[in-house]
């Protein structure tokens, strides 16, 4: 699977654990940033991972940032973007069902690199269900601006 990702200096450390993680599972990665553990805004890295998963580039998106919540909500500021922010692998397996998310977020400070793969390995292999759960899709789209 292509995969970008990138974080701010809150998420430099699990973003490079999970980025050696996904080469090592034989994905093609695309690493955005941060490159050191100097401060950034969340906002400036968020957007190159939003543009490559919006232009078709990359299939799923992951952003990492100290909480996890400042780059999912400057994420979601984007038409066609679901991101969410895991904690477990039951979110993980219903984001993908129920919602069709194409970005998940981590909070660098919040969660072990162990319990961030494991959520992740879910996530990446968790297919959308359609159905009923595409109509309620189609309903988050019109609420887009």
């Amino acid at each position: 699977m292509k995969i970008i990702l990138g974080a701010d200096h809150g998420g430099y450390e699990l973003k490079n654990h999970l980025t050696e993680w996904l080469k090592q599972q034989g994905h093609e990665v695309k690493d955005t940033g941060v490159f050191s553990s100097d401060s950034v805004d969340y906002p400036d890295m968020t957007r190159p991972v939003v543009e490559g998963v919006l232009s078709n580039d990359f299939e799923r998106g992951i952003l990492v940032c100290g909480s996890g919540v400042g780059v999912n909500i400057s994420a979601n500021r984007f038409k066609g973007i679901r991101a969410v922010t895991c904690h477990d692998v039951v979110m993980a397996r219903l984001s993908r069902e129920h919602n069709n998310a194409n970005i998940v977020t981590f909070g660098g400070r919040f969660i072990a690199k162990e319990l961030a793969i494991e959520i992740l390995s879910v996530w990446l292999k968790t297919d959308f269900l359609a159905g009923r759960h595409q109509i309620r899709i189609d309903k988050i789209e019109k609420l887009e601006k």
